[in-house]
């Protein structure tokens, strides 16, 4: 019996990793993601897999004859573009950058949610961001350093969790009164269980290495109610991203924060109790659904000093992230400032002393 499951070749409902047979668990295991999974549920799960696959081949050629790959000869960034766009800058770098060919039918992604924000509307938001921040460079803010903020389609992996969780702590409810001139303290203590099954619905997160996710992080959440099926008109002046990293790749990303967010959540649950101590949480994923999508981000890289920043806007909602530069003369300048109002002060008041 396990030759013939053995042959079979089955692929992991989480990652999308090749699925080896497990002869003492009588079973298929992921070495990639650890995940286990019975004979039934592989084939169920594989037989959607390859019905879904199936049906996006036709789309994946529409997208393969619709864009233009485009490379970056100074720091390797690719972009997509429609096939109308001719040439373009990196904005990674701001340099030209060169056809590279065509893509892939893989990199077409199943949704989209359009930009809501315009290029007028992104400057407005950077200035106001700016403003609040007293010792930037002043070419950082300057009207050529705006001629490279870019609308980009980010490639983002969306994925759909169920989770298993069970949860074992021991509880305590403390309560104290007087009577008299005696003070009491009853401490009673339970051993509370959770078992629960849990469905996490559109965990983010992004497909390019060379773009910070705790960048990407900072400007969620999207609203996916948004998301549209993709086509190629939404690419019409904008760029887009492709993404270098799989699924398979960022997985424990996901899985993480599904794990973590299980965890909280039995955490919660446990209400009324003066003190908790968890003695066992175990969280296991069982089953991951994912869309890949392009999500919009306005996107700008600063260079200062030998060092590159990094500045996003949500282009659904118009939240906004990045890590300044500053500007160290003008800091310096402030505080000597402050320090020459504050001698001129003590002087005054030593006076009229």
């Amino acid at each position: 019996m396990s030759e013939n499951m053995t042959m079979q070749q089955y692929k992991c409902p989480n990652c999308g990793a090749e699925l080896r047979f497990n002869p003492t668990k009588q079973g298929f295991a992921c070495e990639f993601c650890e995940s286990f999974f019975s004979p039934e549920e592989c084939r169920k799960a594989n037989e959607q897999m390859q019905s879904e696959a199936k049906a996006q081949q036709a789309l994946e050629d529409e997208f393969i004859n619709g864009t233009n790959l485009y490379t970056c000869p100074s720091c390797g960034g690719e972009l997509i573009t429609d096939q109308n766009t001719s040439a373009t800058e990196c904005y990674y770098c701001h340099n030209p950058v060169v056809l590279k060919g065509r893509l892939e039918g893989k990199y077409r992604p199943i949704k989209v949610i359009p930009f809501k924000i315009d290029e007028d509307k992104s400057h407005e938001l950077f200035r106001e961001w700016c403003k609040k921040r007293w010792f930037l460079p002043k070419s950082f803010t300057s009207e050529a350093q705006l001629l490279h903020m870019r609308g980009v389609y980010v490639p983002f992996w969306v994925a759909d969790c169920d989770v298993h969780g069970e949860m074992r702590a021991v509880c305590k409810k403390v309560r104290s009164w007087s009577t008299g001139s005696y003070r009491y303290t009853e401490t009673k203590e339970y051993d509370v269980f959770r078992d629960a099954s849990i469905q996490f619905v559109g965990i983010p997160a992004d497909g390019s290495s060379k773009i910070e996710d705790q960048l990407m992080e900072a400007i969620e959440p999207f609203d996916y109610h948004d998301a549209l099926d993709f086509e190629m008109a939404y690419l019409s002046g904008f760029l887009s991203d492709k993404y270098d990293l799989n699924f398979a790749q960022i997985f424990p990303r996901i899985r993480n924060r599904a794990v973590n967010g299980s965890d909280q959540l039995l955490r919660s649950s446990m209400t009324g109790y003066t003190s908790i101590r968890v003695t066992r949480s175990e969280m296991h994923v069982l089953r991951t659904k994912w869309d890949y999508m392009l999500l919009p981000v306005w996107f700008m890289t600063y260079e200062y000093k030998g060092k590159r920043y990094s500045f996003a806007i949500n282009g659904q909602t118009g939240k906004q992230a990045g890590t300044p530069p500053l500007n160290k003369p003008k800091l310096l300048a402030f505080c000597g400032m402050i320090a020459a109002i504050g001698t001129i002060i003590g002087t005054i008041g030593g006076f009229f002393l």
